[in-house]
């Protein structure tokens, strides 16, 4: 797999592929590399404790690959590029459109060499359009895709919109682009033709509206922000105990039930007026502040005993330390530790697919910058070591 993408939304998606076992060979400019390699501060530690070169955002997303400069303004970058599109399944890119067809390099260029070749392009707004010419980041489509008009408190409570707490729009677009590869690679293994994968953030983003969006095309409604409550289930949010806050989500009529023995509050369990669901929904304003006068007589860990005895599905609100210390967490191998050449250790997040036949590899730390420059140029396409060493002297490299 050829990796010609920076920043998150490609690197995620070939990040995917990685852990599940494709070759990356990651394409980044000499001596600077892929933009986040300078995102910092926070920084990788060095084996000596100091700060690594590379910052923990770069780390985040670039595990398992190898990292080739290369610098594709210049006729032999480009044709080192066609050498190995025509070796690879797949080629991943995130350029401005029109910018790789001056190189030579866009997929109708690429498939001539290789016809097999899943070429997947990933632009903010996509490769056709009105909007098509326009550069864009996370924080615009999460605005522009409708994201921040449901997500923050409601207005009636001072609240307004916020954007996520992570750039959901790039890691969507990753995750979608990775299932687009995987049916494009299996679509080949019948007609022996590859294709072009046409993903934009705003495409990706607005598709995450889910339930939200078809509310609004069966009732023509725009959907506003609840908050931490949900506009379907009641009760289904955030609680102030005696203590700290905690979560409660019942989610069906018979959770309900369970949940106001917990409470100790028959009185709520008996009404009709909160039997059912819709009634909860609709009656929300006369329910919500009896259970949180209720909630808010005992700590959250003696809450969280309560509704848990019950089956009720609730939780504290955890910072990331606290969720490292998690049993669970720490049972299913959420933290992976990696060393670098250097020495430096990289803690990163596991990969979350679990298969028991093939099951994710993540025993590649994110490259150094060009750490795989002389592997590839001199196995894969038979360079000498002399020729990739004038590639160096002229700054190909």
């Amino acid at each position: 797999m050829l990796d010609l993408s920076r920043v998150l939304a490609g690197p995620w998606c070939t990040q995917n592929l990685a852990d599940m076992g494709a070759e990356v060979i990651k394409i980044e400019r000499p001596g600077l590399g892929d933009d986040t390699r300078a995102w910092g501060p926070p920084w990788l530690r060095s084996a000596d404790g100091g700060n690594a070169r590379d910052s923990t955002y770069f780390a985040a997303a670039n595990r398992g690959k190898k990292s080739v400069t290369l610098d594709i303004s210049r006729l032999e970058g480009q044709e080192i590029i066609r050498e190995l599109a025509a070796i690879s399944d797949v080629l991943v890119e995130n350029y401005k459109i029109g910018d790789l067809k001056r190189y030579g390099l866009d997929y109708e260029s690429l498939r001539a060499v290789n016809p097999g070749l899943v070429y997947c392009s990933i632009t903010g707004y996509g490769q056709t359009g009105p909007s098509a010419h326009k550069p864009g980041y996370d924080f615009v489509f999460q605005a522009i895709g409708g994201l921040m008009s449901i997500t923050g408190e409601q207005d009636a409570q001072g609240g307004g919109a916020q954007k996520v707490g992570v750039a959901i729009a790039d890691l969507m677009t990753g995750m979608y682009a990775s299932v687009a590869i995987l049916a494009a690679l299996n679509h080949r293994s019948v007609s022996g033709q590859g294709q072009h994968i046409d993903m934009a953030l705003l495409d990706c983003i607005v598709a995450l509206g889910g339930n939200q969006v078809t509310g609004y095309f069966a009732t023509g409604k725009a959907p506003g922000r609840y908050g931490n409550a949900h506009a379907s289930l009641v009760p289904y949010q955030v609680f102030r105990t005696a203590d700290d806050d905690i979560v409660v989500a019942v989610g069906n009529d018979t959770q309900w039930q369970r949940c106001c023995r917990a409470l100790e509050r028959p009185d709520l369990a008996a009404d009709p007026r909160w039997a059912a669901v819709t009634g909860r929904v609709t009656g929300r304003a006369q329910l919500v502040p009896e259970l949180e006068a209720t909630m808010s007589t005992r700590s959250a860990l003696d809450w969280i005993a309560r509704l848990e005895a019950q089956g009720i599905p609730c939780g504290r609100i955890n910072d990331y330390a606290q969720v490292f210390e998690d049993p669970q967490v720490q049972h299913r191998g959420l933290r992976v530790d990696q060393r670098r050449p250097d020495g430096a250790i990289v803690s990163n997040i596991a990969s979350p697919l679990r298969l028991a036949g093939t099951p994710p590899t993540q025993d590649k730390a994110p490259p150094l910058l060009g750490d795989a420059v002389d592997e590839v140029l001199g196995s894969l396409l038979g360079r000498s070591s002399q020729e990739i060493a004038q590639y160096r002297d002229r700054g190909i490299v």
